[in-house]
């Protein structure tokens, strides 16, 4: 990923800094460089990301939704900006793929996490039974088919 975007725009950030925030609107991705960011809802970290080429952003600009977390600079960060992802995309297909594989690692990573749970949690009449019902929505929910037009073809033709 980082050699597909080495033209792109750098981007510096202090240790603290906030590279995405909750409900901000789909636009720009970004790229990791160098650095570690941390990734958090309501105050509660749940991810660390530390590799170079890790993407953010994507997810919100994909389903073309607010962001659902908030990504903070847990030390000093360079990132390279995607502000247009829908002609980067076009442009570069292999980065497209290269998205797809890191979000299902990232779903893959989360189910397997699901799984051991339920496992240790096997035969508890407690709260921890609803695991089969959250991965029985990961596994099967279908979001709707997502929209391909632009603004010069709403139909995606």
């Amino acid at each position: 990923m980082l050699e597909l975007c080495a033209d792109l725009p750098l981007e510096q950030l202090a240790a603290g800094e906030v590279l995405i925030i909750v409900g901000a609107p789909p636009a720009r991705m970004l790229v990791l460089v160098s650095g570690t960011v941390t990734v958090e809802r309501d105050g509660t970290p749940f991810a660390r990301i530390a590799h170079g080429g890790a993407v953010f952003g994507e997810m919100s600009w994909i389903l073309d939704k607010p962001a659902t977390a908030t990504a903070r600079a847990t030390t000093d960060v360079v990132v390279h900006v995607i502000d247009d992802p829908e002609a980067f995309f076009r442009q570069r297909p292999a980065a497209a793929l290269g998205v797809l594989q890191m979000t299902a690692a990232r779903l893959d990573g989360l189910t397997q996490y699901l799984v051991d749970v339920k496992q240790q949690f096997a035969g508890h009449d407690d709260h921890m039974a609803m695991i089969d019902r959250i991965l029985d929505t990961l596994v099967h929910h279908q979001a709707p088919r997502p929209r391909t037009g632009s603004a010069r073809d709403p139909e995606g033709h």
